[in-house]
């Protein structure tokens, strides 16, 4: 009688943990189906945009012009892009592995500590930057935010609404904010490989690289959970996401916000051109601005115009992995036009809503423009 009592006690703890879990289980389906809500129509094209190309190049043809005919094809196309903007844009040194961030200082902030950090991003420099750690046990989702200098994303920035670091963070992220201070200083801006009279790298592709080399590090921290890692950043910002997600796969998804996600001779906020961007050449360089006959674009960007490529094939190096297109003056609704190239690419592979847009009147975010970037990596990070 009283094995048997003892059984009935153990089935019954053993049912209530049960129920416990599927209620936990409940209560995180039941919060991913909420933030779903909130940024469902942004997969969607508005009606006059819907299946759309316009005359970007497509990510489904091979360079020669064949088409990619099935979903065994694509990685061959995909190696075919990387290969041949890597060529184009200078190769990588090798990725610096195994390294951790060195912790300088910390600050206790609201429900997150803030650590002053260290780290090698170029085979030759070190950087700063800052990691924000929530309270809590257990390995967390992470996002490295990107800009003119690491001190906006954590919120000691002039202009308002950039603050992406330290929001995320008190919404359960790992956040890594890193910037470009010393070119910002100096307004050379980016980033010169050996260095700035003599770069071998296109200054955008070594950003990018200095970001996966952020991702190394950062994946390696006991708090976080590395295949859970993303990448946003705000119009210089948000080219540096661009070019860093695409051409790195181990971000697991992007947040672009207004960075001019094609390009665009005529917006002087899509200024791939420039020097620091895809336009390297050695000082002293052209007068920045639009480009003219009297100032024109030096370096690589005029043989990418000659030659017709356009940055939807980076848009597909991204596909199955979501990104959302953050819009404002310069990424207006018909860049969905351009989108529907990757959206197609993720059609091929079976996969669908990995493509978002959200738009906005002007350059700079505001509060509404950025819950629905929260609230879209929340979806992808946050929930398992």
């Amino acid at each position: 009688m009283r094995r048997l009592f003892s059984l009935l006690i153990a089935g019954i703890l053993v049912s209530g943990a049960i129920v416990f879990s599927r209620a936990g289980s409940d209560k995180v389906t039941q919060s991913k189906a909420e933030t779903w809500k909130k940024i469902k129509h942004l997969f969607t094209p508005p009606a006059e945009f819907k299946d759309q190309y316009g005359t970007y190049p497509s990510p489904l043809k091979f360079y020669d012009g064949r088409p990619v005919k099935n979903k065994k094809d694509w990685p061959l196309r995909r190696k075919e892009i990387l290969d041949t903007w890597h060529a184009m844009m200078g190769q990588w040194p090798p990725l610096i592995k195994g390294q951790s961030l060195k912790i300088l200082d910390s600050t206790r902030r609201e429900n997150f500590t803030q650590y002053r950090i260290s780290f090698k991003w170029t085979p030759d420099e070190v950087t700063e930057g800052y990691l924000l750690v929530p309270d809590g046990e257990g390995k967390k989702p992470a996002v490295i935010t990107v800009y003119y200098e690491p001190e906006t994303a954590i919120g000691e920035g002039k202009l308002p609404f950039r603050d992406f670091a330290s929001q995320l963070a008190k919404r359960g992220f790992v956040t890594l904010s890193i910037g470009t201070t010393k070119g910002t200083n100096d307004k050379t801006w980016s980033m010169y490989y050996p260095d700035i009279q003599h770069a071998t790298i296109e200054p955008l592709s070594m950003l990018a690289y200095t970001a996966a080399n952020a991702w190394e590090a950062l994946s390696l921290q006991p708090q976080v959970d590395s295949s859970r890692i993303g990448i946003m950043g705000h119009s210089y910002g948000g080219k540096w996401a661009l070019f860093a997600s695409s051409l790195y796969d181990k971000f697991a998804c992007s947040v672009w916000s207004d960075p001019g996600i094609v390009f665009d001779n005529k917006d002087d906020m899509a200024n791939y051109w420039e020097p620091w961007y895809l336009g390297y050449h050695p000082q002293p360089w052209r007068t920045r601005g639009l480009i003219t006959n009297d100032n024109p674009a030096k370096g690589l960007y005029p043989t990418l115009m000659e030659k017709g490529f356009d940055l939807t094939d980076l848009h597909a190096l991204m596909a199955p992995r979501p990104f959302m297109v953050s819009g404002g003056s310069v990424d207006v609704a018909n860049r969905w036009i351009a989108l529907n190239h990757a959206i197609a690419v993720n059609r091929l592979l079976g996969y669908k809503n990995r493509v978002a847009m959200a738009n906005r009147p002007d350059h700079s975010p505001n509060e509404e423009s950025n819950e629905y970037v929260y609230s879209f990596l929340e979806y992808f990070l946050k929930y398992k």
